[in-house]
């Protein structure tokens, strides 16, 4: 096994976990999950059946992580922090097969106790602070707080605010990259 996984968590049969990845103390990766390299999985974290991770992904603990659910590399799911899958649920309607889709995309950070409402998309290296409820597509490199969550800046893939200047450019105070605002959206210069 190229996997660590706790004698108390358990791996469904048809899962495909990458190597170095590490699955802690009563966790359950369910059947046909694909989990990448170097992830790693904290304690009490469901992962339901057909969910993708990307490599690097870091789970903490008392995370859920609902069927339709895709992140991808680099993403950070905070403590408590939650997925659903269904819009409308009831418990006496039975909707599997309806399940809605997110995608996290590369580098994003989710803050704990921070809700994702399903069909919404998040873009690359946004920031969702803690106890956000996110309810409509989230901009690449946006910061979005609150309930409902509301974007209030702009994120260095770093993780810092960035301050635009009167020409939309703005530089991240730690890895002095720059970063360019143009008709409301953010791209990295390269």
């Amino acid at each position: 096994m190229e996997y660590f996984a706790h004698d108390s968590a358990i791996v469904d049969e048809n899962c495909q976990i990458g190597e170095g990845t590490k699955v802690w103390h009563f966790s359950h990766i369910m059947t046909n999950c694909i989990i990448g390299k170097n992830c790693n999985i904290g304690q009490n974290v469901v992962v339901s059946p057909e969910v993708i991770l990307g490599d690097n992904v870091k789970v903490q603990n008392n995370v859920s992580i609902y069927t339709g659910v895709t992140c991808e590399d680099d993403v950070f799911l905070g403590p408590s922090m939650v997925f659903t899958n269904v819009i409308n649920p009831r418990s006496a309607v039975n909707r599997r097969g309806q399940y809605s889709r997110t995608v996290v995309r590369k580098g994003v950070s989710i803050g704990a106790n921070a809700t994702i409402v399903c069909g919404n998309d998040i873009g690359q290296f946004a920031f969702i602070g803690a106890g956000t409820v996110v309810t409509k597509e989230v901009l690449p490199y946006a910061l979005i707080v609150g309930n409902p969550g509301r974007q209030i800046g702009w994120i260095s893939e770093f993780g810092h605010r960035l301050n635009f200047d009167e020409n939309g450019t703005a530089k991240c105070s730690e890895s002095n990259e720059l970063y360019t605002l143009s008709n409301g959206h953010v791209t990295k210069n390269i």
